[in-house]
């Protein structure tokens, strides 16, 4: 096979330097170019296209979502987003993650070198990643959430739903917990399904493969949209019918019980399968601790988090769901999880909604 071809646009001519080297050291990528900004970067893509872009997001002349947006609407080609770890970028992040960037890597604004050295291995693994990624499904993923009916939110009473009170009767043995574990592709399709249902939908854990900072943005994003109450997770927040709690990047989040009632338990453990937080640390925990109330679903991403703590799932007697190839933008994570043996029902991003709702109260 040829070697992945990769353009680096960042306007660092220290990034520019580190992640060209990164590039040229694998004997499975090549550089392209590294630009200093989009401008530099479309007059050598007139001659040669890369297969995946290494795209930076504040640059001179043209910034990257206007870039980004330029190239999905032209010739959409895969893009991997590196962006500063900062609380202003993470919300720019995600505009270019809604306008079809594939993936993220996050660069400190200190000691940025020795980050990118710590790091060498992700970045090049995210660039791979990218390059096999189904660009068709992305697009559908896209058409799909932008399709959508806007839901007006200023009709829904969120305040009904209060995270803070202490356990009432609506706590029962019977409730349904629903765990959605993905990553690489998974924002726009967790944007899809969260927006897909109605206020009264069982309670919700997720955990997205996202940098911290990034994590608390898109919560904010997917409240904004949706009828449920969407937050970053809290340690001994209470999971609760129409309520979505999403896992703060670099932490793990557990399920656990008191009672009849379930919360969440954040930790900073050590990282598994490459990641804090990790699909197969929440899906053990719901194994263990809520077994056949529980609905595993497992969607697009690289790699194979998840597939072990699905089959643990699978066997606590736990409705599991695999998204399916067609539909995702990486199938690694819930391919892995179907070889398993841990997956009940393989489905397309566009029914795992309504098979969602058919497990509330």
């Amino acid at each position: 096979m040829s070697a992945i071809q990769v353009l680096v646009i960042d306007d660092s001519a220290l990034v520019r330097k580190i992640l060209s080297e990164y590039v040229n050291s694998d004997p499975d990528l090549q550089l392209v170019y590294a630009a200093p900004d989009p401008i530099f970067a479309l007059q050598r893509m007139e001659k040669v296209w890369p297969d995946v872009i290494v795209l930076d997001i504040e640059m001179p002349r043209m910034n990257g979502i206007t870039f980004l947006q330029k190239i999905m609407r032209e010739r959409p080609t895969p893009v991997v987003i590196c962006s500063s770890l900062t609380t202003l970028e993470a919300d720019t992040t995600l505009l270019a993650m809604q306008a079809g960037a594939v993936d993220i890597i996050t660069k400190p604004q200190l000691q940025i070198k020795k980050f990118l050295e710590e790091n060498r291995l992700q970045f090049v693994r995210s660039i791979k990643s990218a390059a096999h990624a189904n660009l068709s499904a992305l697009q559908n993923e896209l058409a799909k959430e932008s399709g959508q009916k806007e839901t007006d939110v200023s009709k829904i009473d969120k305040g009904v739903l209060d995270v803070t009170q202490k356990p009432s009767s609506i706590f029962r043995t019977t409730q349904k917990v629903v765990a959605i574990g993905t990553s690489t592709g998974g924002t726009i399709a967790l944007e899809y399904i969260l927006k897909s249902l109605s206020y009264d939908s069982p309670g919700i854990v997720i955990v997205q493969h996202m940098p911290e900072k990034f994590t608390a943005s898109f919560a904010q994003r997917l409240h904004s949209i949706s009828q449920l109450t969407v937050k970053e997770a809290e340690d001994q927040d209470k999971i609760q019918p129409g309520l979505a709690l999403v896992a703060p990047g670099n932490q793990h989040m557990q399920v656990d019980t008191s009672g009849a009632t379930y919360f969440v338990r954040l930790s900073n453990g050590p990282r598994v399968n490459r990641h804090r937080p990790s699909v197969d640390v929440l899906f053990r925990s719901l194994a263990k601790k809520v077994g056949k109330n529980a609905v595993g679903v497992i969607m697009t991403g690289m790699g194979d988090d998840g597939a072990l703590g699905m089959k643990d799932l699978f066997d606590s007697g736990a409705a599991t769901i695999a998204q399916d190839e067609k539909s995702s933008v990486v199938f690694g994570m819930p391919k892995e999880a179907i070889k398993r043996g841990g997956v009940a029902k393989i489905l397309s991003l566009e029914k795992i909604p309504s098979e969602i709702i058919k497990y509330r109260a």
